[in-house]
């Protein structure tokens, strides 16, 4: 498994523990949202930059209906 895809999978299991959401809804939502494509697509920033600031960055863009 690539890391990019092992940090996706951290940033969502991290996002469905903070926001009290299932697995199979947050995998939906990042990936309708573009927020997966996100995050593996930038992936060398974002995981040195940490899981917080990863996890506020992809709230930000969901709230604003990033790739809708």
């Amino acid at each position: 498994m690539s890391k990019p895809l092992e940090f996706l999978i951290y940033c969502i299991e991290e996002y469905k523990r903070i926001h009290g959401t299932q697995g199979r809804e947050t995998y939906d939502l990042f990936d309708r949202s573009g927020a997966a494509r996100y995050i593996i697509d930038h992936y060398e920033a974002l995981h040195t930059a940490g899981i917080e600031y990863t996890l506020s960055d992809i709230s930000g863009m969901l709230q604003q209906g990033y790739g809708q």
